[in-house]
C-alpha cells in the first residue's frame, strides 16, 4: 500500500508543476540516472542510391561514395589527336572484304554468347609466336566491339616487349601501361581517347628491361579493378605465350583468354603446347588469322560452351 500511496503523491505533485518541468523521480531513480552518460549521438548514414558506375541502372552502394563513372575517365584522361592508320584497320580501309568485318561481327557475337554463360570482361589476346597476328585481333576486336550502341571498351597494349598497338590509332606511346606499373604516371595520365565516343586504349609507354616483374607486381591488377567496372569490355593485348612467360602473368587478371594462329604458318604441335599452357587460364578459343576466305568465309566458326574459333 505504501507503495501505492507513493506513486499517487507523485501523480499529484507532478501535475502541479508547471508545463516544461521535469517529472519528479525518487531519489534512487534520480542517482541512477545522473549516473548514466550522455548517449553518443546517431551515425550520419550516407544516402542510398548511389549511380551505378555504367550509368544505366540504379544501385545502392552503402559504405563509401567514391566511385567512377565512364564519363569521369572520359573528362579526366588524355585526348591526343589521333590518325587512324588504314593498315590493318578492316573497319575504315575501303580495300578490305567486308567478308572480314564480319569475321570480327561474329567473333564478337561468340564473346557475348561465352559471357551468357560464365562472367566474361576482360579478354587477354595472345598467340604462341610472334608474327601470327594477335595485335591485328586485338586491334579490330575492339573496334568491332565499340561499334555496338554505348559499348565502353578499353584497349591495352600489355606488350612491354614489342609496345606498337599505338601505332594503328596514330597516338603517342608515352606515357602508358610502362609508366603507370613504374609508379610514375597514373590511371587518368595514361588513358587516351579518340576519334569513337565509346574506345580508349591505354599504350605500352616506354620499353622496360624487366616486364614479366612489372605486370606482377600488382600494380595491373589494381589499374583493372579501379577503372574496369566502368567498362563493359577490356581488350588486352599480350606478347606470345612460348618465348616469355608474361602472357600466363597476364591470363592470371583476366577473366578468358583468346590465341590466334596464323593459318599456313603456326605448325601444329606449336599451337597445341600453347593452348596446353592456357587451358587452365580459361582458354576461350582459337582465332583463325589469314585462313582462305573461300574456305573459312561463313562454314570454319564452330562453337559450344567452352569453345570459341573463327577467322580474322
Amino acid at each position: 500500500m505504501s507503495r501505492i500511496h507513493e506513486a499517487l503523491k507523485r501523480a499529484e505533485q507532478e501535475r502541479t508543476l508547471p508545463i516544461g518541468a521535469p517529472p519528479i523521480m525518487p531519489d534512487s531513480q534520480a542517482q541512477v540516472q545522473e549516473a548514466l552518460p550522455a548517449a553518443p549521438p546517431m551515425p550520419q548514414m550516407p544516402p542510398p542510391g548511389l549511380v551505378d558506375p555504367l550509368g544505366d541502372t540504379q544501385d545502392v552502394r552503402t559504405g563509401t561514395a567514391d566511385y567512377l563513372r565512364f564519363d569521369d575517365v572520359w573528362s579526366r584522361c588524355a585526348a591526343p589527336e589521333w590518325r587512324l592508320s588504314l593498315e590493318g584497320n578492316v573497319f575504315i580501309d575501303p580495300a578490305i572484304p567486308p567478308s572480314v568485318r564480319e569475321q570480327f561481327r561474329t567473333l564478337r557475337s561468340r564473346l557475348y554468347q561465352l559471357r551468357d554463360k560464365h562472367p566474361l570482361r576482360t579478354v587477354l589476346v595472345t598467340s604462341s609466336l610472334p608474327g601470327e597476328g594477335k595485335t591485328f585481333v586485338a586491334n579490330n576486336l575492339a573496334q568491332a566491339l565499340a561499334r555496338q550502341e554505348k559499348c565502353r571498351v578499353l584497349l591495352i597494349d600489355a606488350d612491354l616487349r614489342r609496345p606498337d598497338l599505338h601505332a594503328g590509332f596514330g597516338a603517342p606511346n608515352s606515357p602508358g601501361l610502362s609508366e603507370y606499373l613504374k609508379g610514375e604516371a597514373d590511371e587518368m595520365t595514361v588513358v587516351q581517347r579518340g576519334v569513337s565516343d565509346y574506345l580508349c586504349v591505354i599504350p605500352g609507354g616506354g620499353r622496360v628491361e624487366n616486364p614479366a616483374e612489372l605486370l606482377a607486381n600488382g600494380r595491373l591488377k589494381a589499374l583493372l579493378e579501379a577503372i574496369g567496372p566502368v567498362f563493359d569490355w577490356i581488350i588486352l593485348d599480350s606478347p606470345p605465350t612460348l618465348p616469355v612467360a608474361d602472357a600466363l602473368v597476364l591470363a592470371d587478371v583476366c577473366d578468358g583468354v583468346l590465341t590466334v594462329v596464323r593459318a599456313a604458318h603456326t605448325g601444329f604441335d606449336t599451337a597445341q603446347k600453347s593452348c596446353q599452357q592456357l587451358r587452365e587460364k580459361n582458354l576461350l578459343g582459337v582465332a583463325l588469322n589469314c585462313a582462305d576466305e573461300t574456305a573459312a568465309y561463313g562454314s570454319y566458326y564452330q562453337y559450344n560452351e567452352r569453345n570459341l574459333s573463327g577467322t580474322a
